[in-house]
């Protein structure tokens, strides 16, 4: 009759077998193979690597990459207490959570969200290694709780750029290729209410690239048309119509076609690098961090917020400020800004807005008081 810990110990040992711990190893290519009673064969062998490219799909290469920071960081909390992280102990993911609250030694503690992440992270960590984390475990569940209620704090908002301030902003990009391209990332992103990912990810066509987030089309019609985008997005597909500005200087459609235009792009990426000397389009995706740049250098040169130091603007504005922008300056029924936003709830969208009128709809007085 095998003790309580001689079961734990060779749980351990059977799991350690199935999937042996690599700090860096997001466990995809142990999951998913042939069942060992399946003889092997070309068209099955290709079957698999075909399942374990869709697999990775399931989630972006950042979110893999956050993962697998999770997984070696909890392995090494583990390491250096003398325990394993595998088979998953709800007692033990507990402690680790507290301590990450509490903060220990050198390491600061974690905000309530960024805890929140890393035990998703733990999750699908666990999922891949063919085990369930149950996060409504008593041990995991009341420890969250505790940290929610004594840590947790309202949400930083970043700034929000309004339209006299995308007007600024404009003025102080130059008229070269680099300029126009930026110029109609700035528009599109604040017309679209975008997210810097998406705004990077547009391709020109559907199907043009394998790493395409969405494409483009312009669409003229008896309003003046626009720009129809469709967007594989954090929340799913979804279509944002963009349309046509009431001069050019400041149509988020005009600046696309002309960027596109002179930059000679009709396949492949949208928004792609230019040359040194901003002369000359190149074929490499620009990266989402080229937007958060491109706001906060145009924020500052256009003088915005001056009234605090440099360090402090900088932290106020980010590739955000574009959608809390558009979803504060639309002078429109709300249900259509939560359209363009993507989002699921009217109470999202109210997050995103920094100016607006709180008390236009007062159901105090509505209610007979």
């Amino acid at each position: 009759m095998q003790s309580d810990s001689e079961k734990l110990s060779s749980a351990s040992a059977t799991a350690s077998d199935r999937a042996p711990i690599d700090e860096g190893d997001q466990g995809q290519s142990e999951t998913i193979a042939l069942p060992s009673h399946v003889a092997g064969s070309g068209t099955l062998d290709r079957l698999v690597e075909t399942a374990r490219d869709y697999a990775r799909a399931a989630a972006s290469e950042n979110t893999l990459k956050a993962y697998a920071k999770d997984w070696a960081q909890f392995a090494r909390w583990c390491r250096l207490r003398g325990t394993d992280p595998l088979p998953p102990s709800p007692e033990l993911i507990g402690l680790y959570l507290a301590d990450l609250a509490a903060g220990s030694g050198p390491s600061p503690a974690l905000s309530v969200s960024t805890i929140d992440r890393r035990l998703s992270g733990l999750s699908w960590n666990y999922a891949q290694r063919g085990f369930t984390l149950d996060r409504k475990n008593r041990h995991i569940a009341s420890v969250l709780a505790g940290i929610r209620r004594k840590h947790a704090r309202p949400p930083v908002q970043k700034e929000a750029i309004l339209a006299e301030d995308i007007l600024a902003m404009l003025a102080t990009l130059p008229y070269d290729l680099r300029g126009l391209r930026d110029r109609a990332i700035l528009l599109l992103g604040y017309a679209g209410g975008l997210r810097r990912s998406e705004i990077v990810s547009l391709d020109v066509h559907k199907d043009d690239t394998p790493d395409s987030g969405g494409w483009i089309e312009i669409m003229d019609g008896k309003d003046g048309g626009g720009a129809l985008l469709t967007l594989n997005a954090k929340t799913g597909w979804r279509e944002v119509e963009v349309g046509r500005g009431s001069k050019d200087q400041t149509c988020p459609v005009h600046a696309l076609t002309q960027w596109l235009h002179y930059a000679k792009i009709d396949f492949g990426p949208v928004f792609v690098g230019t040359s040194r000397d901003g002369k000359q389009a190149l074929e490499a995706r620009l990266n989402d961090k080229h937007v958060a740049r491109l706001i906060k250098r145009c924020v500052l040169n256009a003088g915005i917020r001056s009234d605090l130091p440099e360090k402090d603007r900088l932290a106020l504005f980010s590739g955000h400020s574009l959608r809390a922008g558009l979803a504060s300056s639309a002078e429109v029924d709300e249900r259509y800004v939560q359209k363009q936003l993507g989002h699921a709830s009217a109470e999202m969208t109210r997050r995103y807005q920094r100016r607006r009128d709180r008390f236009r709809v007062n159901l105090t007085k509505a209610a007979g008081l």
